[in-house]
């Protein structure tokens, strides 16, 4: 080989050498790693919650669960050729379960910046929900404004979005904070808070277990539900496969036929959601 050939040889190899020293993980990753760990392990870990119906439905005497939530997430696993495996957990908990491998996905959860540290979120959300506020019988709330004085105390779920909406909004109630929604249930029936902050659809499941007023204050505040996944490697395709699935859900109207679906199972009445919500 001529000298000047030996020195276009060791250009391109150097060349080659640069490329991989700077991205190396691009020439080794396997983008559907976690797809075919999912596989490999034959089980999709969800999180499932005590007292999040109809979301999340457990049985008392079989332990089974249900709910929209958990459809949802098992037809993802049938799509994917493996079985759910309910994992019991909070809201508040969701970050730290995702980072020790409990969970490989988790549904109806709203994007915030903390989480997403650890937690890869799908940018197009399954469900379009807004917040609300439960208060007792005969006290609706027009405004959020109504509920920002000192004389009033809001409970919120601890770790939750709700905590951040109500310390956002709220900066001059007295904010109560408790560990799930049957806690919070129990502060506004024995007359320790004035409202509670959630979702609609979780508000409407309320009211119509234990009575009360449904309310979705002024200015309304839309609530993407999503997915998220854990950040690591290789999940790329997992996110690919998930967007997908999600944006089938919406553009056939199966998403929103099968939310309607289950609250009307329960007896809950949607005519009462404001005219210009729509999910």
């Amino acid at each position: 080989m001529s000298f000047f050939g030996n020195i276009l040889r060791a250009c391109a190899l150097g060349a080659a050498v640069a490329v991989a020293a700077w991205n190396p993980a691009a020439a080794q990753e396997n983008p559907s790693a976690v797809i075919d760990e999912i596989r490999a392990s034959g089980e999709l870990k969800i999180p499932v919650m005590v007292g999040e119906e109809p979301g999340y439905i457990k049985d008392p005497a079989t332990g089974a669960w249900s709910g929209f939530y958990v459809d949802f997430l098992t037809e993802v696993a049938t799509e994917l050729g493996v079985k759910v495996t309910p994992v019991e957990t909070t809201w508040g908990n969701l970050a730290a379960d995702f980072q020790s491998n409990k969970i490989d996905v988790a549904i109806g959860v709203n994007p915030n910046p903390k989480r997403g540290l650890v937690v890869d979120y799908l940018w197009e959300p399954l469900f379009t929900d807004a917040w609300a506020v439960f208060s007792p019988k005969g006290k609706p709330v027009a405004t959020w404004a109504e509920l920002n004085t000192p004389e009033k105390t809001v409970v919120v779920q601890k770790g939750s979005t709700m905590q951040i909406v109500a310390e956002a909004l709220l900066p001059k109630a007295t904010i109560t904070v408790v560990e799930d929604r049957n806690l919070a249930i129990m502060e506004l029936q024995a007359g320790r808070a004035d409202a509670m902050i959630q979702s609609v659809f979780d508000v409407l499941q309320i009211a119509q277990q234990v009575g009360g007023e449904v309310s979705v204050p002024e200015p309304m505040l839309r609530n993407p539900a999503t997915l998220a996944v854990a950040r690591k490697a290789g999940n790329a395709g997992f996110i690919n496969f998930l967007t997908n699935w999600v944006q089938q859900q919406r553009s056939l109207g199966l998403a929103q036929g099968r939310l309607a679906k289950s609250w009307e199972d329960r007896g809950i009445d949607l005519s009462i959601l404001p005219d210009n919500f729509s999910f």
